[in-house]
């Protein structure tokens, strides 16, 4: 690697219990810069998801996570979640529409000390435009969350994550179980995005979509390989 390339998001150490003690991971070490795309691959149950919430400070660890050589809480944890978003596989169900939580989400005042109220709007359009991308309907963006089924609830999920033009590094959990071709994903964010860690189970999607490669294994073991384990 050269050493004139900035490091953008590290990971150093990181280790992370169950409520009783169990050991899901540790010592786990991860250096992203710009451009990378590290698939986070492994059988269920092995903690790829546990290590997103992680990263994304949802969860409790031991290690240390820095953005830009600064930690979650140099930046104040809701201004960090902005930067490194966290998109789940299955988004929990939420009160009114999906247009509701979009114009929720952009008025929070971690994410309006980055943006006007001007290019809110812009990445609130934007969102709706990739959603519409996607195949989805413009119309469900009025619709409530709990009539909407699982893969437009995940198509608009993903696209509010990527559209709202804060996040450096994006989290995905299994994003496009619910999409016919991720590369949609893949240029919707090239230019709006600097890094991506993305769970899958598809060695054939990794194998696309990946620069490196984190297989997880049983115990707590991980791997970090180029070409998909």
């Amino acid at each position: 690697m050269s050493t004139d390339v900035q490091e953008l998001f590290t990971v150093r150490e990181l280790g992370c219990k169950t409520e009783d003690g169990t050991q899901i991971f540790s010592d786990v070490e991860l250096t992203l810069n710009e451009g990378d795309i590290v698939v986070v691959l492994g059988k269920s149950g092995c903690g790829k998801t546990t290590f997103l919430k992680c990263l994304a400070h949802l969860n409790l660890y031991t290690g240390h996570i820095m953005l830009h050589g600064k930690t979650p809480k140099s930046y104040g944890v809701p201004i960090y979640r902005t930067k490194v978003a966290y998109i789940p596989q299955r988004p929990p169900l939420l009160p009114g529409t999906p247009r509701d939580f979009l114009s929720a989400a952009s008025s929070f005042k971690a994410r309006r000390k980055k943006v006007n109220a001007s290019m809110s709007a812009e990445g609130s359009e934007h969102a709706i435009g990739i959603a519409s991308s996607w195949g989805v309907d413009t119309q469900l963006w009025d619709r409530d969350w709990s009539n909407l089924s699982g893969g437009e609830t995940q198509r608009i999920a993903l696209a509010i994550g990527v559209g709202l033009d804060t996040a450096e590094v994006l989290l995905l959990d299994e994003p496009t179980s619910a999409l016919d071709n991720e590369s949609y994903v893949l240029k919707s964010s090239e230019s709006l995005l600097k890094a991506i860690v993305w769970i899958t189970h598809s060695p054939e999607q990794a194998s696309r979509v990946g620069t490196r490669f984190l297989q997880f294994a049983d115990g707590g073991s991980y791997e970090e390989s180029i070409p998909p384990v």
